[in-house]
Parts: C-alpha cells; structure tokens; sequence
C-alpha cells in the first residue's frame, strides 16, 4: 500500500533588433498597475493549449484578469480557450501580439515548449511586463539567468508555474522541515518513474509529414534548429523527449516540482558539484533511465557544511530502508525522501507528508493550520499591489538552473568503469563537474561549460541582460 499570421523570415531578426531597442531606450515602467488596487490585470497568453489552457483557466476565475490577448501557433487551438474566455484576439506571432498591443498589456504568461520560453520571455519583459513562465523557467542554464537577470532589471512581478509550491501539502512540509520535525536534514532523493523519452520511446527522428493545416511550423520551431515536422513527434505533446526543445519527460518536467520543496524547506540556491551516469544517451533524446547527484553548501536546516541531493528517474528509486518505512508500506511512485538526524519524511508528489519510523511519531500531531494557496491568483495579487511572489524568478532561476545542470551532467560525464559481472548503474560517476555559479562555468570541464548555452537559428537569438 501507499501513504497517504508570422512576418516573413527575412523580416525577424530586423524585428527583434527593433524590439530590443525599443524595450531599452523607452524604459517601460516596471509596474503598470499596482498603484491603483482597484485596476484589472489586462494579461496576454503564449501558448493556448494543455497546460496553457489550464493556466487561462485559473488567471480568468480571478475578479481583476481581463483577457487582451490569445497566441498560439496552431489554430486549433483557440477553440477550447475561447470557449473560456470569450472575444480576445487572436495571433499566431508573440512578437506581432505584443507590438500590436502595446500598451494594453500589464502582464504575460508563457506555456509553450522550453526551448521558446526565453525568448518570449526576454521580449515580454523588455517591454515591461510582468511575466509568469511554466516550468522549467527556460531550456539552458544561460537563459535561466538571464530572465532573472531582465526580470531583476525590469522591476516587475514574476512567477513560476510550479504550481505544486503552493499548495497545502508541500507547504506542511516544507514547515515540518524548517521546524526540525526530523531534526537537521542529511541527506536528499527525489525519484520519478518517467524514462527521459517517454513520449515517444524514439532514438531518431522519424520521416517527415505534412505540416497540418493552422500549424505555424517554423513559428513553433523558433529558436531551434530546422527540421521537418513529423506527426505526434514533436507537436503539441511529445518535444520534452527531444534535446533541441526540452529537457526529457523526467527530470525535464517533474524536477522543478519534486526539487521545489527541497529548494525551499533547506533554503538552497546553487550546487557546489553535479555528476551523472545513466543508461545511454544518444544526439537527439534524453537517456530512459539517469541518476543525478548535486552536492550543495549546507545551510541552517542541514546537518553539515554540505548535503547532498540525488535524483533518480526511469524506474530507479532509493532503497527503502533509507526511508525507515514499514514492511507494508511502499514508496511512492513519484516523490521526494528527506532523512533527518532523528528520522525521515517521504514527501509524494502531490501528497501530505510522512515522517518515520513510524513508532518514533505515532503520536505526533500534523500543522492543520497550513492552507494552500492559489498559485496563479497570487501573481495577479502581487501586481496589484499584494504580497509578494514566493517562487518569482530570483528563487526560479536558481531552481531551473539545477535541473539543467542535472541535464548537462547527463550529456558529458563518464560512467563509472565496469568491473565483470557488476552493475555500475547508481554508482559514483568518474566525473563530478565542479560549479562556479557566479561565473556560469565548469572550473573542471570545458566541454560543460560550452553546455551552459546553446546555437540559436539566426533572428531567433535570445538577448543578454
């Protein structure tokens, strides 16, 4: 049992060239609105679809959204989001959207694949915007900072979608552990049964077919290398397999959930060290099976000058007597396990936290005063003058930051050398990548270091805060 319409190619880079100019010679004001608590948040959308429609769903329930604009590259799409919301114009371009708008927009939010977020993100906050981004905040380890860069100099409201931060569950346990439920944390894991190409299950690229009516493919393509579509390969659903968009359907899509808790219960920002073996990884997709260890600087709530976090994905999990859990109890198949000075909690994905042994805290008595909090709502409030973001771009950036260095780790270090009838997978890798945050570099490997960034198509380039 378990416990509980795009302008012509040779018009963009003229395009962004302009809009960058524009975005820094005028200097937008940072906040539009907040002055006036009695205003509306008049808030434009990239990205219509799957999640982005969840996200349209949740900013409209709020009394002050207003709805100026809808953008999406694939006309199907609107259908359902209109039936959301009704009359808001739509685009295929964010670029279009935003200079045709102007002014009529306070705020953007962005649910597109990872490969685009930076750029539509740097573009929305040049003009200044206020910005909410799904999750991972961006594609590389560069383009994180820098929206936490472009953010920081714009002075505007950011958020991240990862929604589970705020919630009642991850909320009580972050509390448990700040507390010192189970005393000084040790050590960390986070497992997730996802393989990194779990959509598709495809090593290679499969032969073209025809672009489907209403897609803009070279609009969805953007920053990324050139290639044909191929149906049910890419879009809408399945780009986290691939490298060019994403960061795998594992620890790609769900490492910003289960190392969010982690991050904000210990108070850790960047890794000391990472390293990475895994069960082979080819040019185009990301390995099925992986283990990740960062070794973090200890903070307050950790029981020595450092500690360490691995992260598991494909199947693999920690053993079961790390977590001190009885013989009927399983872990869950998704989640996260702190082990404690004076015991442990297993932290599922989404799910109330438990701590162990469980004679050791059989009485003991859960906060029920912890309420979750409408992570959506809290951005719109915040820009009207509330309080502030608790998981806006300078506690993002670091987050994302993490879990693309986790990607890098995955792509340059060196297994472990086999020894005869052994199986080396789980095992410290030759390599530890030594990381000097402050610089963005590897101080011990220059073949990481060229990973921190990325080659974009030419009038797709990402500009630098």
């Amino acid at each position: 049992m378990t416990d509980s319409s795009a302008p012509a190619p040779t018009s963009r880079r003229t395009f962004l060239k302009q809009s960058a100019l524009a975005g820094a010679a005028i200097g937008f004001p940072a906040v539009l609105r907040a002055a006036n608590p009695n205003s509306r948040v008049q808030l434009a959308t990239v990205g219509v679809s799957g999640q982005g429609f969840t996200d349209i769903h949740n900013f409209a329930a709020h009394p002050k959204v207003s709805y100026v604009g809808f953008c999406d590259i694939d006309t199907a799409s609107f259908a359902k989001a209109d039936e959301t919301v009704r009359g808001v114009p739509h685009f295929s371009d964010f670029r279009v959207m935003l200079e045709q708008l102007g002014a009529k927009v306070d705020a953007v939010s962005i649910a597109i694949p990872d490969h685009m977020h930076a750029l539509v993100g740097v573009t929305a906050l040049q003009r200044g915007k206020h910005l909410y981004c799904q999750k991972p905040l961006a594609h590389t380890v560069w383009e994180c900072r820098q929206l936490q860069r472009w953010a920081a100099k714009q002075k505007v409201v950011t958020q991240m979608g990862n929604q589970g931060h705020s919630s009642t569950e991850y909320r009580i346990a972050t509390r448990l552990i700040r507390e010192g439920a189970i005393g000084k944390i040790k050590e960390v894991h986070c497992w997730c049964p996802l393989t990194g190409n779990e959509r598709t299950r495809r090593l290679e690229p499969p032969a073209p077919s025809p672009v489907p009516a209403g897609v803009s493919w070279d609009l969805w393509l953007g920053s990324a290398p050139h290639r044909p579509f191929a149906t049910g390969v890419y879009h809408p659903f399945a780009w986290r397999d691939w490298q060019d968009f994403g960061g795998g359907a594992a620890l790609g899509d769900f490492g910003c959930h289960l190392l969010d808790p982690v991050f904000t219960a210990l108070d850790l920002r960047a890794p000391l060290t990472v390293a990475a073996d895994n069960s082979g990884i080819g040019r185009q997709v990301w390995p099925v099976m992986q283990t990740v260890r960062y070794e973090f600087a200890g903070t307050a709530y950790t029981a020595g000058p450092k500690v360490n976090v691995t992260w598991t994905d494909g199947g693999l999990r920690p053993n079961r007597k790390l977590a001190q859990i009885p013989a009927d109890v399983q872990l869950p198949d998704l989640g996260t396990l702190f082990i404690g000075e004076n015991g442990t909690m297993v932290l599922p994905h989404v799910a109330g936290p438990r701590l162990y042994p469980k004679d050791r805290f059989a009485e003991f008595k859960y906060p029920r005063d912890i309420k979750g909090l409408n992570h959506w709502h809290r951005w719109i409030d915040a820009i009207l003058g509330g309080e502030p973001t608790t998981a806006g771009f300078d506690y993002a950036a670091p987050l994302s930051e993490t879990v693309q260095l986790g990607n890098i780790a995955t792509r340059v270090c060196e297994p472990p050398t086999p020894r005869r009838g052994s199986n080396t997978h789980g095992a410290r890798p030759a390599n530890t990548l030594q990381w000097d945050a402050a610089n963005l570099r590897f101080t011990n490997h220059a073949a990481a270091t060229a990973l921190i960034t990325k080659a974009y198509r030419p009038g797709w380039e990402v500009p630098a805060a």
